[in-house]
């Protein structure tokens, strides 16, 4: 037969353990909570020259405020990409709970390929803590640099909406049609008077 007094010990243990993980679970609710999605699009300017428009858009979901607030993205190598505007780094003093900051640069392609970025890294103070907190953008889809691309087709989207909306366009016409002829008095009607 089991001793009762072990059975309270550990229900006893399990009510602290309990406690303990809620007070740590709602000590980090109060934590800053740093997301950032990073987005990039290419243009292409001229035959052999693309450009890469990078934004990256940090958000604190968190309810306390990040302080020293640093997000870095050196995965741009300099042998692919020249720097055009802005800078692949940005400082803010503190993104308060709930809002949002914003960062963009502009990179010029040198060589063809396929590019595989990664996150850029975010790294920000939190009062309670002696040690830098850190955090990952999300990570982009590969790029394809200067890529071979079919020239695009004008009309391409009048004849998409043609075919998909076509055959309600000329029953709708002929509809028209009728009910105009039916209701414009006839040239021979008037003659009559």
């Amino acid at each position: 037969m089991a001793n009762p007094r072990s059975g309270i010990l550990n229900l006893f243990l399990l009510a602290a353990v309990l406690i303990v993980a809620s007070s740590v679970a709602l000590a980090s609710s109060d934590a800053p909570f740093v997301v950032a999605h990073k987005k990039v699009s290419l243009t292409r300017l001229k035959s052999g020259v693309e450009r890469v428009s990078v934004s990256i858009d940090l958000y604190n979901e968190g309810s306390s405020t990040a302080y020293d607030v640093t997000m870095n993205d050196d995965s741009w190598s300099q042998d692919m990409f020249d720097l055009v505007s802005g800078r692949t780094s940005k400082t803010w003093e503190k993104l308060d709970g709930g809002s949002s900051a914003s960062h963009s640069f502009v990179l010029e392609s040198k060589t063809k390929g396929m590019f595989h970025g990664s996150p850029a890294v975010i790294k920000f103070r939190v009062p309670t803590k002696a040690a830098l907190w850190e955090a990952y953008s999300t990570p982009i889809l590969p790029i394809d640099v200067l890529a071979d691309r079919p020239p695009e087709k004008k009309f391409e989207w009048a004849k998409r909406l043609l075919a998909k909306y076509g055959s309600l366009v000329s029953v709708l016409t002929l509809v028209g049609l009728f009910i105009f002829v039916i209701a414009t008095p006839s040239k021979s009607s008037k003659k009559r008077r």
